[in-house]
């Protein structure tokens, strides 16, 4: 590497490491400060998600205590007084958490406590449904979750009861002895869905402020908290607020044991309420230091490749030299040849004239390729198409080859469709052609054969050249037909680098396209692929068929 490019590394590095000292230095100031705007707006969360479950909790037990006033209200004087029917309450209760589904049918049940006896009325329920709900009655009165006198007790459905809630009120017992006792006596409800709380959920965040207004800065409850609720089973009952753009979370709340509250503060929100986070430069250097990072590694890499294309043009200009050295030198040797008359017979004399020839065709078409290289590396390559039969051609290209491949020459069959004709440039086509073909003899196997196809697939005339060589790892598949590169590098192959290159950019100026696949007996098959062909309604009409020629 130059100096010059040794200094621009340094000069990059340092850069780097700037932006990430100033970085790090603008994330130490405000971390502190950061943290404890965080911690607030999390505690607000918690506390918007408490005040909702407790303002919920307090507008159910009003209700309930409303609704069930006349029964429940006042303790009874004995243990043994005759208790109501629920239907009683039927008029009271008939605006109670009304399931939306359902709105015409409801069912209110009274279960004694003295005897475990259920009593309904309105909607009849099932068996396995009037079971469950005195059972879960009992339970509840007989666990720690007993409803206190002027508040309400929820059940969530279970088992037969599942997709249902009960919602109670407990009517007590007052006698005297030596001491004034209470207990309770019964417990009359509603049976319904909990999609009915939606209401009730939906009055608590239009009326009741979830933070205070000297923090909010009045900012509405269905836009400053996103909640989420749920029973204590996790199945969700209600969502409001913002779904996008959450940043801080705070804990769940579990008031009274019979919904569970999550609320989270959007960000956007976050930034309006009085105490929030501080403003921040550090995604703005954070920013400058990726798009310096980005610009080294931009840099590095054109550095790495320009000195990996000075090597490969080095190389190229080596391996084009031997190239040109190679047939120049032949056709110097056996021009000498016959003019000191040492070919004495005629054969000898028509061999070496051929040896000529076959170098002279070699010579053409390695400076054929490098010209088309160089046109196409200044954007000037130019392809004039032409309705044209193929099979015809490409016999004509065979002809033209066989004494360009010498005796190195493998046997080389054909499989052309006679019918198939296609929009190309025949010159361009040519080149295509003897550049796959070269390749196939350069590293096919000479104890098998090379196969040139062509057929139609999907309204496109493909051209495939099929060897019995080692093949092209997939991982090699896209670099072969990259300017300059050889697979086998090193090798006693010669070649140039340049010929699969100009073979994808003739097909490209076709509007085609090329790529190399795994052949059926082991080997690469080469494969272009050229859109517009058809099939010529004269030789359709005559055969269709694939002719397999050798040639």
């Amino acid at each position: 590497m130059k100096s010059s490019a040794r200094l621009l590394v340094v000069l990059l590095a340092m850069t780097v490491l700037l932006a990430a000292l100033l970085a790090f230095e603008a994330q130490r100031a405000t971390r502190s400060h950061r943290v404890t705007a965080e911690r607030a707006l999390r505690d607000y969360a918690s506390v918007a998600a408490w005040e909702f479950a407790s303002a919920s909790r307090d507008l159910l037990d009003r209700r309930v205590t409303e609704r069930f006033g006349r029964v429940v209200g006042s303790p009874a004087a004995s243990p043994y007084d005759s208790l109501p029917p629920p239907s009683v309450l039927a008029v009271e209760a008939s605006s109670l958490l009304p399931c939306p589904s359902a709105a015409s049918s409801r069912t209110l049940f009274a279960v004694d406590l003295r005897n475990g006896s259920l009593v309904t009325s309105g909607t009849q329920l099932s068996s396995p449904t009037r079971v469950w709900v005195r059972d879960a009655i009992l339970a509840r009165i007989s666990g720690s979750g007993l409803p206190l006198p002027g508040t309400a007790g929820v059940v969530w459905g279970e088992g037969a009861g599942q997709g249902l809630v009960l919602v109670f009120g407990v009517k007590w017992v007052r006698y005297s002895g030596y001491a004034t006792h209470e207990a309770p006596l019964a417990a009359y409800g509603v049976v319904t869905c909990p999609d009915a709380l939606r209401s009730l959920f939906t009055e608590v965040l239009r009326s009741h402020p979830l933070l205070p207004a000297a923090v909010t800065g009045g900012i509405e409850n269905s836009r400053l908290v996103s909640l989420q609720v749920s029973t204590p089973g996790g199945h969700p009952l209600f969502r409001s607020g913002p779904t996008s753009r959450l940043a801080y979370a705070g804990d769940p709340a579990f008031v009274g044991g019979w919904i569970v509250v999550w609320a989270s503060l959007p960000s956007d929100v976050a930034a309006r309420l009085v105490l929030t986070t501080p403003g921040s430069r550090l995604p703005l250097l954070l920013g400058l230091l990726a798009l310096t990072i980005v610009l080294a590694v931009i840099a590095l890499r054109q550095l790495r490749r320009e000195q990996e294309l000075i090597r490969l043009r080095s190389d190229f200009t080596s391996s084009v030299s031997h190239e040109l050295r190679t047939p120049l030198t032949q056709i110097l040797l056996f021009t000498e040849t016959l003019e000191l008359g040492r070919a004495g017979t005629e054969d000898e004399q028509r061999q070496a004239l051929g040896i000529i020839g076959q170098e002279a065709r070699r010579l053409a078409v390695l400076v054929e390729n490098v010209l088309q290289f160089s046109r196409a590396e200044r954007h000037l390559t130019r392809v004039r198409t032409e309705p044209t039969a193929l099979a015809p051609l490409m016999r004509e290209i065979l002809e033209r080859f066989a004494p360009l491949a010498g005796l190195s020459a493998m046997r080389v069959y054909t499989e052309l469709d006679e019918s198939l004709v296609a929009p190309v440039d025949p010159d361009a086509l040519h080149q295509i052609t003897i550049n796959l073909l070269d390749n196939a003899i350069k590293y096919g196997n000479r104890q098998d054969r090379v196969t040139l196809r062509t057929r139609l697939v999907g309204g496109n005339a493909r051209i495939e050249v099929e060897d019995g060589g080692p093949g092209i790892a997939p991982a090699d598949r896209l670099r072969i037909w990259e300017p300059f590169v050889r697979i086998a590098e090193g090798s006693s192959v010669p070649g140039s680098g340049i010929g699969l290159a100009v073979v994808r950019e003739l097909a490209t100026c076709h509007g085609g396209k090329a790529w190399v696949e795994d052949a059926s007996s082991g080997g690469a098959r080469f494969v272009v692929e050229l859109p517009g062909a058809t099939r010529s309604e004269m030789t359709s009409q005559r055969s269709t068929r694939v002719r397999v020629t050798e040639v």
